[in-house]
């Protein structure tokens, strides 16, 4: 089940980002967030702007993402090219606590029955985040760089 997060989710989002986190380095991404990424601040306004969401299962959190609507700064320059410019939304911040098995497709599922244009980015050495994406459709666009200047490889899937 999927559903909008709630300040009483904060908790258990905090884990389940630290948990992804561990596993991000595990597999050999230990810089895309570090120790800190995703700021407990930016976890508690995606709650309170209602762009964050969570993924249960048996009551209990075992993933989280953020979906905003509308034009994403960091997506106004791409080295190569986007499919297409029609409106789209983009998925930040995808997490899971490592204990559940398809977590990124039940997320991208209920994205598409909200939107069906998707773009999403993601470190280099994000391999699996990479892999899951291809399986899913996505189609690599090029580079964009954050607010920060550090470069992410640009996916998109249109449906």
């Amino acid at each position: 089940m999927i559903r909008r997060a709630v300040l009483a989710d904060y908790p258990e989002l905090l884990q389940v980002y630290a948990a992804a986190r561990t596993i991000m380095q595990q597999s050999g991404n230990p810089t895309q967030w570090g120790d800190s990424k995703p700021e407990p601040e930016q976890i508690a306004a995606d709650i309170q702007n209602g762009n964050g969401y969570v993924v249960e299962r048996e009551g209990r959190i075992c993933g989280a993402f953020a979906l905003l609507f509308g034009a994403d700064p960091t997506y106004s320059v791409i080295d190569g090219a986007w499919q297409s410019d029609r409106p789209y939304a983009t998925l930040h911040r995808v997490a899971s606590n490592g204990m559940q098995k398809g977590v990124l497709h039940e997320c991208l599922a209920y994205c598409d029955t909200r939107i069906s244009n998707l773009r999403i980015d993601t470190h280099e050495n994000n391999r699996i985040m990479q892999h899951l994406l291809q399986k899913e459709g996505f189609v690599r666009c090029g580079t964009i760089w954050l607010l920060n200047g550090d470069p992410r490889i640009a996916y998109q899937r249109e449906r």
